[in-house]
């Protein structure tokens, strides 16, 4: 893994992220963070808890610490299928944002036509965890159906298990499809996980999309190494580069213990191989896929 000078760095001068120096990589024009949550207490949400450090301006001194310009908010559980905080958040970001929300099937057309307006793209459905899920599986298809003609896509946050089990469905979405956090496979399997296959079928087919986010999501090794998931995104690499895109996944919601943004970003480098295949992760594959200007 790439020595960044933020790992020596003291903790806590960025909001959810350790460290406080910069990526050793460096960056490029245009570089997008293709998976970030912004979580505001200002909206409204059932939610009891009041998390702290992550509303957009944080994420703008994150931001401004890896180089990135583009970027795209995916709605947080946080506030549930409201999309306030998203619609504020991708009016700030202007031109060089995109976002990913959450609704349930019975959502107004006029609804859906606004957030497209406010620079919506897709819809999530994370399932991983069904203890706290927003939305389930069932949702997906109809959803999938009413999107389609918008030219959004359907992200899928489901376990290498899941995505086993549902192979079926997702080869018939009638959608583009994009998998979360490297399709959560085992760690100790990796790319020899049968999910693995199923992935590489379905980007086969021309319309699925892999981010290459939440490496210790991917790891029984943790920090000091991520050989695991190291593992992983390479295998990715290997099978189509063409097909993938970079995301921080901060403010990190589901860590106790906060990576370092800068080690996380330097990583990218480290799975991609060259700067010429990082750059095409952080540039070009996402001005396809969020069709930046």
């Amino acid at each position: 893994m790439p020595d960044s000078t933020a790992g020596t760095a003291e903790t806590g001068a960025f909001p959810n992220s350790a460290g406080t120096g910069l990526p050793r990589s460096g960056t490029v024009p245009k570089a997008c963070d293709a998976h970030f949550h912004v979580l505001d207490p200002r909206f409204a949400t059932s939610e009891t808890t009041r998390p702290e450090g992550t509303t957009f301006e944080d994420y703008r001194a994150i931001q401004a610490r890896l180089g990135t310009t583009r970027g795209v908010i995916v709605q947080a559980k946080y506030h549930r299928t409201d999309p306030a905080c998203l619609l504020d958040a991708l009016a700030r970001l202007g031109p060089d944002g995109r976002g990913v929300a959450v609704v349930h099937p019975e959502v107004p057309d006029a609804e859906l036509r606004r957030l497209d307006t406010g620079g919506v793209r897709g819809l999530r459905f994370s399932v991983w965890n069904p203890a706290d899920t927003v939305t389930t599986v069932a949702m997906i298809r109809p959803l999938a159906r009413r999107i389609a003609d918008l030219g959004w896509h359907a992200q899928i946050h489901m376990s290498g298990a899941q995505i086993l089990a549902h192979a079926d469905l997702l080869a018939e979405l009638p959608c583009p499809i994009v998998i979360d956090h490297m399709g959560r496979l085992p760690p100790r399997e990796g790319p020899d996980h049968p999910a693995f296959g199923v992935i590489a079928r379905l980007i086969e087919g021309g319309r699925t999309w892999v981010k290459l986010s939440g490496a210790y999501l991917n790891t029984e090794q943790g920090p000091r190494g991520y050989a695991d998931a190291t593992r992983i995104a390479r295998a990715f690499v290997g099978l189509a580069p063409d097909r993938l895109v970079w995301g921080s996944d901060w403010p990190h919601v589901t860590e106790p213990h906060k990576p370092d943004d800068a080690v996380l970003f330097d990583l990218l480098t480290e799975w991609a191989g060259s700067e010429r295949q990082r750059d095409r992760i952080l540039v070009d594959n996402p001005a396809d896929l969020y069709c930046f200007g």
